[in-house]
């Protein structure tokens, strides 16, 4: 049977992550040695490094394998347009030049790492947010990003003097339909007669809506002039263009992925970045390269949620931390989540 994993997707600073088997999943018995790793080979979703949220975050668990195993870890962008075709010769030259695990962030690249996967089964394969991919030596590093979510939308409520929000997804998809159904939900839980702008950038990934700052601007123009106050992005590097135009009108913004107000490149606006709703993606591709590095590689799902560290949503705002109104209702609904009283939506 094929082997179920999870994963406490602990803090990269964090040593050690605690691994633990589903009862009904059996040890996958995959042969990498870690002596013959130059590292991570890490391939970028749309909008690449710099994206300061889902790539990057991506990247900063590469460096923390990096600086614990003395690994030389390679990282390369995506190209405009490119094909299934361009990503599987990406990862053949990845484990062609020795490098394990190999990750693809995003789900864009699963057909890619199905194929390729077969044909170096010796090799330790990470697809992030896709978990179709039924292989013994792949993991599915996947989250429950509708829990952080939830709690976005119970923070923006609580925020809003205007009882109006808003909420930009970057691509009409399923994955971001979970964030939207989350941060709805959250909201609604707080106030259900709460006003919320809801937006997709486009309808493709190619039209740019992970990757277009300028699109997730005008969106977030459009809903600020509509009346809200408090602006939520799911849309990777596009999400940018949220947090300047919510800077601009002296709005909230809330950040997505990584923690927002922490990040260089978005310095100038971080005083109107109310919080963030977080993935440990950096969690997970450095629990995957130390599950290579001692011998016992993951494979099947893994999965960040509340309970495990690998969803959360940040507190670095002093003006968040030091709102009681708002963080008693967050940490209500994150009990809640954690003990199953709450059931969060995913659509």
């Amino acid at each position: 049977m094929r082997r179920v994993s999870r994963i406490a997707v602990a803090g990269v600073a964090t040593a050690a992550l605690a691994v633990t088997a589903s009862a009904c999943g059996s040890s996958s018995t995959s042969s990498s040695s870690s002596s013959k790793s130059k590292g991570i080979g890490l391939a970028y979703d749309i909008g690449g490094k710099g994206d300061q949220s889902f790539n990057d975050a991506a990247f900063a668990g590469l460096e923390q394998a990096d600086k614990e195993y003395g690994y030389t870890s390679r990282d390369v962008e995506p190209s405009d347009n490119e094909s299934t075709a361009d990503k599987v010769q990406r990862l053949e030259q990845l484990a062609k030049a020795g490098y394990n695990p190999i990750v693809g962030v995003g789900f864009v690249y699963a057909p890619a790492v199905q194929e390729v996967a077969a044909k170096y089964p010796k090799l330790t394969f990470g697809v992030v947010d896709d978990d179709k991919v039924k292989m013994n030596n792949v993991a599915d590093l996947v989250f429950h990003e509708e829990q952080a979510s939830y709690l976005a939308g119970v923070a923006a409520a609580k925020a809003t003097k205007k009882n109006h929000i808003g909420f930009i997804g970057g691509v009409d998809i399923p994955l971001i339909h979970k964030f939207e159904a989350g941060f709805i939900q959250g909201a609604q839980s707080v106030n259900p007669q709460i006003k919320i702008e809801k937006q997709y950038l486009t309808q493709t990934a190619q039209e740019g809506g992970f990757s277009s700052p300028d699109k997730g601007e005008n969106a977030a123009d459009g809903q600020i002039d509509a009346g809200a106050d408090v602006v939520y992005a799911a849309a990777g590097l596009s999400g940018q263009g949220v947090i300047k135009s919510a800077a601009a009108h002296k709005v909230w913004a809330i950040g997505v992925d990584s923690d927002q107000y922490k990040q260089e490149a978005l310095a100038k606006y971080k005083d109107s970045i109310l919080t963030s709703a977080m993935k440990n993606v950096a969690g997970a591709v450095y629990g995957l390269a130390k599950s290579v590095h001692d011998g016992k590689p993951l494979s099947g799902e893994i999965r960040g949620s509340l309970n495990n560290g690998g969803v959360s949503l940040s507190n670095s705002n002093p003006k968040f931390a030091g709102d009681k109104a708002i963080q008693d209702a967050v940490k209500k609904a994150e009990e809640g989540i954690k003990n199953g009283t709450i059931k969060v939506k995913t659509s």
